[in-house]
């Protein structure tokens, strides 16, 4: 004999300050990491590149700031892909909006 699944519960927001709050934590996360892969890519990649390039990459010679314009802004961005996706399952889970 089977039974009937039960339906399925829809999570969400309960009230409209708990779906407030979500979404200020949310863009307050959002543009923590924008600052950050503006100041890894435009910053040290373009702007400070001269000033970096004085510093060289222990082992390999190659300058700071040429690293960072053309393998180290890619990695932190990959780094930040990473972390935003982890902190964001974290957050859904704490207002309860998660996917199971």
């Amino acid at each position: 004999m089977t039974t009937q699944s039960e339906p399925k519960k829809v999570r969400g927001p309960h009230t409209k300050d708990h779906a407030g709050r979500y979404w200020k934590r949310n863009l307050r996360l959002l543009l923590v990491f924008l600052a950050i892969w503006w100041i890894v890519s435009y910053g040290a990649g373009i702007l400070w590149a001269d000033s970096l390039n004085g510093i060289t990459i222990p082992g390999t010679g190659f300058p700071l700031g040429f690293w960072f314009a053309q393998q180290g802004s890619i990695y932190v961005f990959v780094v930040l892909i990473f972390l935003y996706a982890w902190l964001m399952n974290r957050l859904d889970r704490e207002f309860d909006v998660h996917e199971d």
